[in-house]
């Protein structure tokens, strides 16, 4: 399974923050390591944008050895079909760059769901939410995606699986559900305020082996 992780440097709320340092890594760093330790992942590519922003952001893919796709930079839905076309891939997960404390084991669910449901258009696990945010993961038919880009509003072009989500009676989605007992934090990181919490919460030693799982 590819997964493709959807980063820019742009963000309204909290600017350049996919290279924030977290515990002495850029943000997009811990994202990136969180997801090549599923087990089930073959793949990852980044997708950001061809503006000057995203310039220093592929200047450390290059460096870390990672690859990435320069597309759109508000039409992101549009940028990852052609991520996922230039990786000639039917189906997709979709990562976000902010979830610096994505869950291996949530990804290898969502692969093991998606292998016994290939026909859904997603494989989604924020419909209905039951995670935490930080830990929302879509598989996407990338066929899907692309044929229905010239129906999405500005709104949902940006956000992706919203055009999903507001049209379900459409699509096919197949939703899994978080059964165990979690810790519920949110370890989505969308401006300064979010990342301040997670750091008073999860200390160094603990951040790389986070899991939403208690022990």
């Amino acid at each position: 399974m590819l997964a493709i992780i959807q980063a820019r440097c742009s963000s309204q709320r909290f600017k350049h923050k996919t290279l924030r340092l977290i515990y002495g890594k850029p943000m997009i760093n811990h994202v990136i390591s969180r997801v090549q330790k599923a087990k089930k992942i073959t793949k990852v590519i980044v997708a950001t944008s061809k503006d000057r922003s995203d310039n220093k952001l592929v200047e450390y893919l290059k460096k870390i050895k990672v690859q990435y796709y320069r597309g759109s930079l508000n039409n992101v839905a549009q940028r990852l079909v052609e991520a996922a076309e230039y990786k000639k891939v039917r189906n997709f997960m979709r990562i976000s760059g902010d979830s610096p404390l994505i869950d291996p084991d949530i990804i290898d669910k969502a692969i093991s769901t998606f292998r016994v449901n290939k026909n859904y258009d997603l494989i989604s696990n924020v419909f209905p939410r039951t995670f935490p945010k930080g830990q929302s993961i879509e598989i996407v038919s990338t066929y899907i995606l692309k044929k229905h880009l010239k129906n999405m509003n500005k709104f949902e072009k940006e956000h992706v699986t919203k055009y999903f989500y507001n049209n379900p009676k459409i699509f096919s989605i197949k939703n899994f559900v978080n059964k165990k007992k979690t810790k519920l934090i949110k370890t989505a990181i969308d401006n300064k305020k979010d990342l301040v919490k997670i750091l008073k919460k999860i200390k160094k030693k603990e951040f790389e082996k986070y899991s939403i799982y208690k022990s």
